[in-house]
């Protein structure tokens, strides 16, 4: 079976359920918290269609751990997956944060100083091993976070499944955070906000999609 284009795909599934799929335009550093919020708003909506019940949060300990890889895959251009370059894993960044759980990660890199939330997911969704992360119902915490350089774009995503509440973060060598969250943050936008300029980016890609080509002009292929 042939796979259909992610972005009208996700775009009639989520007017079908109620939700909607942040489709972001490309994102300069100014505009991260956009996109970040927007890769959240999508995990929401791929959970809800795959059945889950629970309402994913921000979780500010998998953020920092997400940050922690981010910068440092834009920083090293050997990296590309989820190997530190100091030899760390998920799961050791997101303990070094303060996250008690079992942890997954999805990466996305991108060779241009901005990405759109359609290309991450479009590097995620057809993924198999991502998609099964993405739609684990048993990831109800999560941390985004995205970093840009001239000519190199990384997001990272970190999956968390826990009961308990986080434990103090531990003195580590790591950079410290950005942003302070408090736990179980809503999500920022709202998987139902009126994503009005998302909508018309949807909708400039018909045209093409009915062509049968995908990707349309002026995206490259994954």
């Amino acid at each position: 079976m042939h796979p259909r284009p992610l972005a009208l795909t996700a775009f009639l599934a989520a007017g079908a359920t109620g939700a909607t799929v942040t489709l972001a335009a490309p994102t300069a550093q100014a505009d991260n918290k956009r996109l970040n919020d927007g890769v959240v708003a999508n995990v929401f909506t791929i959970q809800h269609q795959a059945g889950c019940t629970n309402d994913i949060k921000i979780n500010p300990q998998l953020q920092l751990a997400a940050q922690w890889h981010a910068v440092d895959v834009l920083n090293n251009r050997n990296l590309d997956g989820d190997v530190g370059s100091d030899g760390s894993t998920p799961q050791a960044r997101a303990n070094a944060a303060g996250f008690r759980g079992n942890v997954a990660e999805t990466v996305a890199i991108n060779p241009a100083v901005a990405i759109s939330g359609i290309e991450v997911l479009n590097q995620w969704y057809y993924n198999p091993a991502y998609m099964a992360i993405m739609s684990n119902c048993a990831n109800n915490q999560i941390g985004v976070w995205s970093e840009n350089s001239v000519d190199r774009t990384v997001v990272v995503a970190v999956y968390g499944q826990s009961d308990r509440p986080p434990e103090p973060r531990p003195g580590t060598s790591g950079p410290p955070p950005v942003v302070a969250l408090q736990d179980n943050v809503p999500i920022d936008p709202s998987p139902h906000y009126d994503a009005t300029d998302e909508v018309e980016y949807a909708v400039d890609w018909f045209p093409w999609i009915l062509r049968g080509v995908y990707p349309p002009p002026g995206i490259p292929p994954q």
